[in-house]
C-alpha cells in the first residue's frame, strides 16, 4: 500500500500542475467564446456563426486596444478613465490591487538580477526578497531616501507579503531570476533552480535505490 501511495503522489505531482493549467486555459476561452460570442450572434446570424467567433473576438479587441493606446488622445482619456476608477470607493480597491499586480508582473524581467536576501537584525536569518525600487521621484516625502531601496518579500503558499524598506547596503544580491526566487519563497524554499519532471525525480529515487 505504501508503494502505490508513493506512485498515486508521483503520478499526481505530473499530472496536477498540467490539468490546472489546462483547466485555466480552457476557462479564459469557454468564459470569452460565452460572453463575446452572445454578441457576435447579435451581428450575424445564426447561420454565420462559428465556434470560436467569440474568443477571435477577444483577442482582436485586446490587440486594438493596445494599438488605440498609442496614440497620444486616446491614451490620455484611458488615464483619465482609471483616474476616475480610481476614485471610486470600492472599485479603486479593486481595480489598484489588480493593476498593480500587472505592473509587477510586466516589471518582472526588467527586474532581473534584482534579488537580494535581507538580513533580520540581531540575527543570522534572512529573508529573501526583489528589489522593487531604488528611485523616489513622486513618492510620498520621508517614505525613502538615496539609499533606501524597496525589497518585496512574498509569503509562502499563499498570497501577500511584505515590502521592506531598507539600506542598499544591508542587502546581498543573490544569483538568481525573479521567477526562480518568487517560485522559492511561495513554495517555501522546496522549488529548486532547475525545474525536473516527477518522472525525472522518480527515476533519480529508482537510480538511486539499486544504487
Amino acid at each position: 500500500m505504501r508503494r502505490l501511495g508513493t506512485l498515486f503522489l508521483k503520478g499526481l505531482l505530473a499530472v496536477l500542475p498540467a490539468a490546472v493549467t489546462l483547466y485555466l486555459l480552457y476557462w479564459l476561452l469557454t468564459t470569452a467564446e460565452r460572453l463575446l460570442g452572445s454578441l457576435v450572434r447579435v451581428v450575424l446570424p445564426d447561420a454565420w456563426y462559428l465556434p470560436g467567433m467569440g474568443v477571435a473576438l477577444a483577442v482582436s479587441g485586446i490587440l486594438a486596444v493596445g494599438t488605440l493606446l498609442n496614440f497620444y488622445v486616446l491614451r490620455r482619456v484611458w488615464e483619465w478613465g482609471e483616474r476616475l476608477m480610481l476614485r471610486l470607493p470600492v472599485a479603486r480597491t479593486v481595480y489598484g490591487a489588480v493593476q498593480d499586480l500587472t505592473e509587477f508582473v510586466s516589471r518582472a524581467e526588467e527586474l532581473g538580477d534584482q534579488v537580494v536576501t535581507v538580513p533580520l537584525p540581531g540575527s543570522d536569518y534572512r529573508l529573501l526578497g526583489v528589489v522593487t525600487r531604488r528611485e523616489w521621484q513622486g513618492v510620498a516625502k520621508g517614505l525613502g531616501g538615496e539609499e533606501t531601496i524597496a525589497v518585496y518579500t512574498p509569503m509562502s503558499y499563499q498570497v501577500g507579503g511584505y515590502t521592506l524598506l531598507v539600506p542598499a547596503s544591508a542587502v546581498e544580491p543573490v544569483e538568481m531570476s525573479v521567477e526562480d526566487a518568487m517560485r522559492f519563497a511561495v513554495t517555501a524554499g522546496m522549488s529548486t533552480y532547475k525545474r525536473s519532471s516527477p518522472l525525472e525525480d522518480s527515476r533519480s529515487d529508482s537510480d538511486a535505490a539499486e544504487g
